[in-house]
């Protein structure tokens, strides 16, 4: 029998049925879906079957699970185990891996997909070990990808799978070791753990980093002075002084008062200048532009790893931006000749010679991404579609000519003060035809000439001020994660979606919370090698080493525990410091303002029941209290409600969008008023004399109320509900329920 392995169950699903002389056949083994066919003239049948990318992970034995009785930094030397996460494949793996006489990994070709089949491989060769294998490559899966794969299989590359086994091995040791470290240090253990690792430590220094900057950033205040035009055949003109900004409001007053009522025109100069045509798609290119049209990295590839499993695109995740000779590039276009796209194939294809831009990178694995087939709007949702789209209107873009814009520059004289006005108009549209996605837009000026007067009818004077460094958004972060070399194409926006995750971040762009300044300013301080990225990209440079088979993955392994204990030797020495910065930190981040009763701060606080609710910290004098959601993730955020003068509030849930709840006490108002309308809506029934008449207080409630000095119905009504609830151990929602009911 011979057996093929892909990646994923829908790929092999595609593979089968281009592979199949006829419908394949769906067989169940050991609970999982497989596809079989068998050629006429072959004794034996062939199986395809698909995993769920990795099978196995890896892990440290069960005695290093305590935190509190295992050291960190004993993790470094610890032994790393393997454990299957998919029962049911690797039994199936099993099962038809001992009958069969043949195996061809077809898995994504990269470090990750050729670990994943090397994986599987290791599972059957235990119960087969003289099993016969090879190995099949492919960018897309389409009928002559697939069927040209087939036809010339080659070896595993073994090196490869080294490399992507290195990386998981360094990332579980240091993520595991510092993460442990700094939460235990932090205090913050369970779900609240701060998490730490190789790539994500200088990812997030970068953000932080980038956030100082902006907080050291003094505004310089700036004026701005316009006038409005009208020429003889009542077309206005905006022109503005050629001082773009003035920097002394005295000057800027100066040229309002002396503006009169015409203007004339000093100079013209019209030029032409070109747009260069884009290059083909890598993945941070890819990412960058799904980003420009609002995606966000994490959802750009798995949409773009959607649109590949199917056979709509090429491979997603390359450095590659040269189209390789392999790629028969006019029947490419030729796809598209019928559907949406028709228009542009067609004017494509009557081009002469279709050559395509190059980019500066060039690789051997995986061309750029480009439409591997063509795709009906029906068959895609419209998020799939929109970036299906993307990619095609990029693909010709590549073969299009330059956009070409007429420009004008024109300088006016009013009142012996000089003002200017540029245009700007697309003669051309070249290659932004195919590809319209943020093209600037036409600037039109009406036609002048030197020695033109024109009407002045308004002039104004607007005051500015200089604004600080923008934050990284997410394509922009990629591409610097690149340049820098942290992470691989294959992980950079993994990375970013786990700093959303941990709460590290929020937004786009990105945005850090206060853990994270307390997180890397501790790092930074006491052991900065964490947050550099010089160490994580010479790690990256050595498991390029080991994929190249230049160094023996034991080697690098070897090397970055070594780092690793020269980190931890650096903590030792400033665990003290380490500690007291990061609790000082992580208090600040519970801070959402002043307690407009007493001047108090106001903090996030947790009752002896767990739940959670904003409170003074003017606590017992003070009483003030407002409540939070019961789960999710607290995130303050600097902006600042105008009424209240508090910090507005986010909430994390897991697999769900960030709760923008706002203001705390505006929100808890808006509740308390709700509520009230609701209750107006509601059959009025009689208010309870006495506490014991209130449903859900019995003998022993009431005793509870009776012991935190709540005797009367007034006194119920009354009582602050998080307080009372401290006071009794009685949750603070069916106190509220309660005050509503006597209310």
């Amino acid at each position: 029998m011979h057996l093929i392995i892909a990646e994923k169950h829908i790929a092999a699903k595609r593979i089968a049925k281009i592979l199949a002389p006829k419908e394949p056949k769906q067989v169940r083994v050991s609970g999982m879906d497989t596809f079989e066919y068998k050629y006429p003239d072959a004794e034996d049948r062939t199986v395809v079957m698909g995993l769920s990318g990795h099978i196995v992970q890896l892990d440290f034995p069960k005695a290093y699970n305590n935190w509190q009785k295992v050291d960190a930094n004993e993790l470094i030397d610890a032994e790393v185990i393997t454990t299957p996460t998919h029962v049911k494949i690797v039994s199936a793996l099993r099962k038809l891996g001992k009958e069969a006489t043949h195996v061809t990994i077809a898995t994504d070709y990269d470090r990750e997909g050729e670990l994943i089949g090397v994986e599987a491989l290791n599972i059957i060769r235990k119960v087969n070990p003289d099993v016969e294998f090879d190995r099949v490559f492919y960018s897309a899966i389409t009928k002559t990808e697939i069927e040209g794969a087939f036809a010339e299989p080659a070896s595993i590359d073994f090196d490869l799978a080294g490399a992507g086994h290195s990386r998981q091995v360094i990332d579980l040791v240091w993520g595991a070791s510092l993460t442990r470290y700094l939460s235990i240090s932090a205090g913050r253990l369970g779900k609240l753990f701060l998490s730490v690792g190789r790539v994500q430590s200088p990812t997030l220094a970068l953000i932080v980093d980038k956030e100082k900057e902006r907080q050291a950033f003094v505004s310089k205040p700036y004026w701005e002075v316009n006038a409005i035009l009208k020429d003889s055949d009542d077309a206005l003109v905006n022109v503005q002084h050629k001082n773009s900004k003035f920097w002394e409001k005295e000057e800027a007053d100066a040229v309002m008062e002396v503006i009169g009522d015409k203007a004339s025109v000093s100079s013209v100069d019209s030029s032409k200048k070109t747009d260069k045509v884009p290059t083909p798609f890598n993945t941070t290119e890819f990412i960058g532009a799904a980003s420009s049209i609002g995606f966000t990295a994490s959802n750009a590839m798995r949409i773009a790893e959607s649109l590949y499993t199917n056979g709509f695109i090429s491979y997603p995740r390359t450095d590659n931006t040269v189209y390789p000779a392999s790629i028969d590039l006019r029947a490419q276009i030729e796809i598209f000749t019928k559907g949406p796209f028709r228009e542009y194939a067609q004017k494509l294809l009557a081009k002469d010679e279709l050559v395509p831009t190059r980019g500066k990178k060039e690789t051997t694995d995986h061309p750029p991404i480009y439409p591997a087939s063509l795709a009906k709007k029906s068959e895609l949702n419209e998020q799939d579609w929109k970036l299906y789209e993307l990619v095609v209107r990029r693909f010709f873009a590549t073969f299009a000519d330059e956009a070409e814009w007429e420009t004008m520059k024109v300088r006016f004289d009013i009142s012996g003060e000089e003002f200017k006005a540029n245009g700007a108009r697309l003669v051309h549209q070249g290659w932004r035809w195919y590809y319209p996605y943020n093209a600037p837009q036409d600037r039109l000026l009406p036609a002048l000439s030197e020695g033109d007067v024109l009407d002045v009818t308004g002039k104004e004077m607007l005051d500015k001020e200089t604004q600080p460094p923008g934050r990284y958004g997410q394509g922009r972060l990629i591409k610097l994660m690149e340049d820098l070399g942290l992470g691989t194409k294959a992980t950079r926006h993994e990375i970013i979606s786990k700093l959303y995750s941990r709460a590290y971040v929020h937004g786009n762009p990105l945005q850090p919370t206060k853990t994270s300044f307390a997180v890397i300013e501790a790092l930074e301080k006491y052991a900065p090698a964490i947050t550099k990225h010089d160490m994580t990209s010479q790690l990256e440079e050595d498991m390029d080493s080991i994929a190249e088979g230049k160094v023996k993955e034991d080697n690098v392994l070897k090397e970055s525990r070594t780092m690793l204990h020269e980190v931890f030797t650096e903590l030792a020495n400033n665990s003290e410091n380490i500690s007291e910065s990061l609790r000082a930190g992580l208090r600040e981040d519970k801070v959402i303002g002043e307690c407009s009763e007493c001047g108090s701060k106001l903090m996030v606080r947790r009752s002896k029941r767990g739940s959670r609710f904003i409170g003074c910290n003017g606590y017992p004098d003070c009483n003030f209290s407002l409540p939070l959601p019961k789960s999710g993730q607290i995130i303050v955020t600097e902006k600042i409600c105008e009424e209240h003068g508090i910090n507005h509030v986010k909430i994390i849930n897991p697999g769900k969008r960030p709760w923008d709840l706002g203001c705390p006490q505006c929100n808890f108002i808006e509740w308390k008023k709700t509520q009230e309308e609701e209750k107006a809506k509601q059959p009025k029934v009689p208010i309870p004399d006495k506490i014991t008449d209130v449903p859900g207080i019995g003998k022993v409630t009431a005793e509870k109320l009776k012991n935190a000095e709540i005797n009367t119905i007034d006194e119920l009504r009354q009582a602050n509900a998080i307080e009372l609830s401290k006071a009794t151990s009685l949750p603070a929602g069916k106190i509220m329920k309660w005050q509503e009911l006597v209310t």
